[in-house]
């Protein structure tokens, strides 16, 4: 028997036909639903379902959609068998109101046949009018629409209960929905059914949670293959947040897990290559592996100077950011810079920095290594000579580096190798800002910056009687001290990255090989690092040794014989004629000047064969 409520027909009459609802009479969301469909002229003597999806459609539709599927289907299931004594249809749809799964009672299915209430139709508001789903997607709101409550005609004699179900991020994924025909006896059922749907789609979104987090254990499995990487290599969500990253990656960034991918990549990375995993269950994308690229931007750990330029290795320590922003302040300046720090700690490319970034960067940028000269050649080398100065000078003459600075930079590394006669003469240019070359009677006004550096204790060296006092005050106007790479060992494995780069070596270099090299103290700093990689890369190439073989190298190199200044000169440039000649043994002693056997002998000294 139709159970007709004439109260309520007559207030569905007077609205569709007068557009007048008195307000109260009825339950606000139905109100404001009726209003929707008839502004967008929904035809309230139809209700049929009349937009359908193709088959191949439909189906590409579930396979979007089929982890809410295979989760909520089951529990449909059980639904129908707990209401197995109502006549009744259970359907999901995803986000856009398209029925993915109806399925019920006999007697139900064929009565929503007849109204086109089937798989693959879109059952929305602007489609059949105020109906459970239709609202629901709406208001984002579990709902019951019954008999004149629903707009249009077609669905007068159902009862519809609804409720959206959402992902662990309050996404709306679909609607959960149970239908059924008035019957007699059945019509106040619908509390209980409303009650029992709301928790069906709660039991779904867990079940949804629980998947997700499934989804991240599958993803680790991943971690196994990329963890011992040269690259930079994460995992990543299906949302794009990192979950993972390898042992390389998490060196360089300690804070990177959790973080947005997007945002990662608008600081020092770039996104090499992305590939999607999907999961194991369902098919369906569940994050992705990545592999990062560095940027080398100006100086990612400056955000008070992003401008400054610095073409050498950043890293990741503060000891050397700390070092980069003093670079930023003073190269604003034309102060002269004393720059302290252990040989092969990358003195000279600070100062090339500093010049860079400084209002003389369009000028020269000379540098010197006095002690690298003999002695006697310092004065000639800074100040220049006149013509005839001496036997053997050019008939012209020779600008010296201070001339050749003019509107630019000088830098004097190693500035305690000058003999004290020839401080005087640096004291005067400093002060006077003017040369007079060796011979020569007229003075040269010269415009330079000066930047001086050393290895060695400059204050030590004025108590030692070996640096001018006045000369010491005129140099350490604003002192940097570089950090050893023991200082910042963190930093290793981008000097690494920098030298494979840098020398087209395509290799990897395990954690167990990187953990050798970051344990080890290096007291020759950067320039020992870089040696150590060229001697590996000469006798190997391509077949990295294992680790137990460079740590008897590292062993090895703890049982040298300390070097001296000259020394370690001589053998740097003795690797660069090496790498230069691919290991040829005459060519090497062509280049160097020396005889085979001395090429031999420098070889074995140096510990390089």
């Amino acid at each position: 028997m139709k159970i007709v409520d004439s109260s309520k027909r007559e207030i569905w009459r007077r609205f569709v036909c007068e557009g007048i609802l008195d307000q109260g009479r009825m339950n606000k969301r139905i109100e404001e639903s009726w209003y929707r469909c008839r502004q967008k002229n929904v035809d309230p003597y139809d209700g049929k379902g009349k937009v359908f999806l193709p088959n191949h459609m439909l189906e590409e539709k579930r396979g979007r959609n089929e982890r809410l599927l295979r989760i909520a289907v089951p529990i449909l299931d059980k639904l129908q068998q707990l209401f197995q004594g109502i006549p009744s249809i259970f359907l999901l749809t995803d986000l856009e109101g398209y029925v993915l799964y109806a399925k019920g009672h006999q007697k139900a299915m064929q009565k929503a046949k007849d109204i086109n209430f089937l798989e693959g139709v879109k059952w929305t508001e602007e489609e059949v009018g105020t109906n459970a789903i239709g609202t629901a997607l709406k208001t984002r709101e579990p709902i019951t629409v019954v008999g004149l409550d629903h707009y249009a005609v077609a669905s007068h004699q159902w009862v519809c209960s609804a409720a959206p179900i959402y992902d662990e991020n309050k996404e709306l994924l679909g609607i959960i929905d149970m239908s059924y025909p008035i019957y007699h006896g059945l019509f106040e059922a619908q509390d209980y059914v409303l009650a029992t749907i709301v928790t069906a789609a709660y039991t779904i979104e867990q079940q949804i949670r629980v998947q997700r987090k499934e989804d991240i254990v599958e993803l680790f499995r991943y971690s196994l293959e990329i963890e011992d990487s040269y690259s930079y290599c994460a995992i990543c969500d299906y949302q794009g947040n990192v979950v993972w990253a390898n042992h390389r990656l998490r060196l360089f960034s300690s804070n990177i897990i959790d973080q947005p991918l997007q945002q990662l990549c608008q600081s020092k990375w770039k996104v090499e290559s992305k590939i999607p995993v999907y999961s194991s269950t369902f098919g369906d994308l569940i994050g992705y592996k990545v592999t990062l690229q560095q940027v080398q931007a100006a100086s990612p750990s400056l955000p008070s100077s992003p401008s400054f330029r610095f073409d050498g290795v950043t890293g990741n320590s503060s000891a050397f950011a700390s070092v980069l922003k003093n670079c930023a302040k003073v190269a604003k300046t034309d102060a002269t810079v004393y720059i302290a720090g252990e040989t092969g700690t990358g003195k000279e490319i600070i100062a090339r920095a500093i010049h860079q970034n400084s209002l003389r960067k369009d000028g020269p940028f000379i540098a010197i290594n006095c002690g690298a000269l003999p002695k006697e050649l310092i004065g000639s080398e800074l100040f220049g000579y006149a013509e005839g100065a001496f036997t053997g000078a050019k008939r012209t003459g020779y600008a010296g580096k201070f001339v050749q600075a003019h509107g630019g930079t000088i830098f004097l590394d190693e500035i305690g190798e000058i003999p004290l006669e020839m401080q005087v003469a640096l004291l005067r240019v400093l002060q006077e800002r003017e040369v007079v070359p060796i011979g020569g009677t007229k003075s040269i006004p010269v415009d330079v910056r000066v930047i001086v550096a050393t290895h060695r204790d400059l204050y030590g060296l004025v108590k030692e009687g070996k640096l001018r006092e006045d000369l010491f005050y005129r140099l350490y106007v604003y002192p940097i001290q570089l950090p050893s790479l023991r200082e910042r060992k963190e930093d290793i494995p981008f000097f690494v990255d920098y030298y494979c780069q840098k020398n087209d070596w395509t290799i990897r270099f395990p954690n167990q090989v990187m953990n050798l090299l970051m344990d080890y103290h290096w007291p020759g700093n950067i320039r020992e690092l870089f040696n150590v990689l060229e001697r590996i890369k000469i006798e190997y190439e391509n077949e990295l040794p294992s680790p137990a073989k460079i740590k008897s190298m590292l062993v090895a190199l703890d049982g040298e014989k300390e070097l001296s200044y000259r020394e370690e000169m001589e053998k740097e440039r003795i690797m660069k004629v090496l790498k230069e000649t691919k290991g040829n043994i005459s060519k090497m002693a062509e280049v160097l000047g020396m005889s085979r056997s001395t090429c031999y002998r420098k070889l074995k000294k140096y510990k390089l064969i």
